[in-house]
């Protein structure tokens, strides 16, 4: 059996790997002083954010899953680290836009019964999920914060909206933009000190960059490159990783202990597969 650990996955939505390495100062600070390492990835196609959130969670690409648009509106057809979790006795939370709740646990959404959701039989029993755009970061990992102290995840997903937003109001070159993306690692720096001390495994990315037209889906870099930021003694940190998009859900579910899951891992990752 191998080791169990918790995890946390955050998803910063639109942020583009460029702007996480020129922005980001506090998660740079960490990578300086040997506490965390930094990663690009590439996204998967289409890059937008409801395929990309299954490919996340799922070890899937959105041709493979069917979730090829943001219009899709329905359940995920695949076994997901909360679906895994939840099948093998672990609690689950989420911290999340709306679509996520669609995904895993009921579809459509319906905000006066899930926006708040308890319920052991869901893959996402604990959830604190929103519906605008611009619902505020800082409410959002206070949200997370609350899940967290009071249900103890063994699994815990994160995903902030307003760095996206902005990039959809102002585009990807634009002052607004950058300053999203620096609020938020304002906000991480209040609350990753004491995560880490709590032992868990923290992986930050994103789903997809932001281009000039204020929008994504194509096939640019600074909409495709997207960042992964890996905390935690049970990652090998080593500069030679050339991690895939689709391994990212493989690495939560061999963390968290899951035996036989199926998905693609990058081995080379975690100190347990060396």
């Amino acid at each position: 059996m191998s080791a169990q650990n918790s995890v946390i996955l955050i998803i910063i939505d639109g942020l583009a790997a460029s702007t996480a390495r020129d922005c980001m100062g506090y998660l740079q600070a960490l990578c300086d002083h040997k506490l965390a390492s930094r990663y690009t990835l590439e996204s998967e196609l289409p890059s937008l954010s409801r395929p990309l959130y299954e490919t996340l969670l799922t070890g899937t690409t959105p041709i493979e899953s069917g979730i090829t648009h943001n219009r899709k509106v329905r359940l995920s057809t695949q076994s997901s680290v909360f679906s895994l979790a939840q099948r093998a006795g672990l609690t689950t939370a989420a911290a999340a836009y709306h679509w996520f709740s669609e995904l895993y646990n009921r579809a459509p959404y319906e905000a006066e019964r899930d926006r708040f959701t308890q319920d052991p039989e869901l893959p996402i029993q604990f959830g604190c999920f929103y519906h605008l755009d611009h619902y505020p970061d800082e409410h959002l990992l206070l949200d997370a914060d609350w899940l967290m102290s009071t249900r103890n995840p063994d699994f815990m997903l994160i995903h902030p909206m307003n760095v996206d937003d902005a990039g959809h109001k102002f585009g990807f070159d634009s002052s607004q933009y950058r300053n999203a993306a620096r609020r938020m690692d304002g906000y991480l720096s209040q609350h990753l000190p004491r995560w880490m001390e709590q032992g868990y495994q923290i992986l930050i990315t994103s789903d997809h960059g932001m281009n000039n037209d204020r929008s994504h889906g194509g096939t640019l870099s600074e909409e495709r490159q997207v960042p992964l930021w890996v905390i935690g003694d049970a990652f090998t940190h080593s500069p030679a990783c050339m991690p895939r998009q689709v391994e990212v859900c493989g690495v939560v579910c061999t963390l968290l202990g899951l035996e036989n899951h199926g998905k693609p891992v990058a081995a080379e990752m975690l100190e347990a597969l060396q």
